[in-house]
């Protein structure tokens, strides 16, 4: 029971904050993300201007 008790004990110890790790990394992928997507629509837009698009 001893073994067992201890198994467990150094499951819940290694994955205790791992869930707080996978949270922070994933926003900062989509924080990167983001700004990409932005700065492809900014290009975009600048492109457009200077290319005489008509917005109308």
């Amino acid at each position: 029971m001893k073994t067992a008790l201890l198994i467990k004990e150094i499951y819940l110890e290694a994955f205790r904050n791992l869930g707080h790790m996978i949270v922070k990394n994933y926003f900062k992928v989509f924080a990167w993300f983001s700004f990409i997507l932005f700065f492809v629509v900014l290009y975009a837009f600048i492109y457009r201007v200077f290319t005489g698009f008509p917005f109308d």
